[in-house]
């Protein structure tokens, strides 16, 4: 005979945690509510540094405007526009004071008699040439985006602030009209008595020629040629020195031109520019014609 076979827990039946049909339901809103409660949890945290405080502006137009605002920027200047253009001292406020108030990276302070000294004696050229360009630790116009004749203005200020005597720079040329003919008055005749005469016919008049007040500086000139031209850089004519334009203007306008669009010794092809040969041409015919 074989022994009865007894049940164990193995062979009893098998009951679940759920064993009603409200805790079946319990447990399938469970299963979602829970999952998404703690999403809504995780969001919450962390987005918590960046959300707006109660009662703070950050929606507001002006704040949207300045988050969306772009990295750079451009400003567009009239360099014919002097009168808009900053004073020697209002460059060294906004630019210079950082350094040559306090003498870092061996900066001359301003006013400072003895530093300056031998900078003045090399002449404003050099100063001016020194600034343009760079030098030592002072990046080209010492890190600012003033136009050439700002600097220059600039310069000549510092260096006369540390006992130089240098003249104000003259503005831009931006138009030039003719000088008014000076009138001398004729000392009255003594009135003599004479036949009347024949009215004689009128001589034609003399054709009127209208002068052309100078060309404005064109922009070129100011944003490229300037670098060089104004301080007489690797040997390049200084704009109006008549005598180093002399043998140039010889060559003619085109042959000038020619030289500039294929760049001749340190001056690159086209001044270093992308300016076409009408527009080269235009600031070559200026330059010449400041020179006659």
């Amino acid at each position: 005979m074989t022994a009865a076979h007894e049940p164990n827990e193995i062979d009893g039946p098998h009951e679940g945690p759920i064993k009603t049909p409200k805790q079946l339901i319990l447990a399938v809103l469970y299963a979602f509510v829970v999952p998404i409660f703690g999403i809504i949890l995780l969001v919450m945290y962390v987005t918590t540094e960046t959300r707006p405080s109660a009662g703070s502006d950050a929606r507001a137009p002006k704040s949207i405007a300045e988050r969306i605002r772009p990295v750079g920027t451009v400003e567009i200047k009239d360099a014919t526009d002097v009168a808009s253009l900053k004073t020697g001292e209002q460059v060294y406020a906004a630019q210079c004071t950082a350094c040559h108030a306090t003498g870092a990276l061996n900066a001359p302070k301003l006013g400072d008699l003895d530093a300056w000294a031998p900078r003045i004696k090399t002449g404003f050229d050099a100063l001016l040439h020194s600034v343009l360009k760079g030098k030592g630790q002072m990046p080209a116009q010492g890190g600012g985006d003033f136009t050439d004749f700002e600097i220059s203005r600039a310069v000549v200020y510092m260096a006369n602030q540390g006992g130089g005597k240098l003249a104000e720079p003259a503005a831009p040329v931006v138009g030039a009209s003719a000088p008014a003919a000076t009138t001398t008055a004729a000392a009255p005749a003594t009135p003599v008595a004479t036949p009347p005469a024949t009215p004689a016919t009128p001589a034609p008049a003399a054709p009127v020629v209208a002068e052309t007040a100078a060309a404005a500086i064109p922009v070129l000139y100011t944003q490229a040629c300037s670098v060089c031209h104004v301080a007489g850089v690797a040997g390049a004519p200084k704009l109006g020195d008549k005598a180093a334009w002399a043998p140039r203007i010889t060559q003619g306008i085109d042959t000038l031109v020619s030289t500039v669009v294929k760049g001749k010794g340190a001056m690159p092809p086209r001044g270093g520019t992308t300016a076409n040969d009408a527009e080269i041409k235009a600031v070559v015919t200026w330059m010449v014609g400041q020179a006659k």
